[in-house]
């Protein structure tokens, strides 16, 4: 993804897997990675904790802190929301209804939510747009698209608005 979207793909900082890479941890197959790996009596790989990875990732790793349900949820969904937004925008899928029936039935989106277009549009987009504002300072997968903008200055959905279902009385029977 990064050669191919490089202006938003790239990662511009070492995280855990350069800085376990250039320490020569490649997992199991040296031995060494997150964990430090023993044969079991049946020669099979036991993790054991390794105290050297802390010192390798102090470089790396930003202070703990504590995150909540709904800042997880904004971290996972924005990135994914504004992909999917570029790939109707670009025509890569034709439909909102095709990129949401792929996200449930192929990635597991959450069928309740009805998949991201949907989703997005049960939120508005204006409020999506000021969610997302508060992760842009994450890099250029949190940049919400134009097309996306546009959409929340005229308070306009992906899908056509629902008529309400008529009552059961006012239907015609032969």
């Amino acid at each position: 993804m990064a050669a191919g979207f490089p202006q938003r793909m790239q990662k511009e900082y070492r995280d855990a897997i350069d800085a376990l890479f250039d320490a020569s941890r490649f997992g199991q197959k040296n031995g060494l990675g997150f964990w430090r790996y023993k044969e079991d009596s049946k020669g099979k790989p036991k993790k054991e904790e390794d105290a050297a990875v802390d010192d390798l990732l102090a470089s790396v790793s930003q202070p703990k802190r504590d995150f909540s349900d709904d800042e997880i949820i904004a971290r996972m969904m924005i990135p994914m929301i504004n992909e999917v937004v570029r790939c109707l925008e670009e025509g890569i899928i034709a439909s909102p209804a095709e990129a949401d029936m792929a996200l449930v039935y192929g990635l597991g989106f959450p069928p309740f939510h009805g998949g991201a277009f949907r989703w997005l549009d049960t939120q508005g987009s204006a409020k999506y747009l000021d969610m997302a504002q508060q992760y842009q300072h994450l890099g250029p997968l949190y940049e919400v698209p134009e097309g996306l903008r546009n959409k929340a200055r005229h308070n306009e959905p992906y899908y056509p608005p629902v008529e309400p279902a008529r009552p059961v009385g006012s239907l015609k029977t032969a």
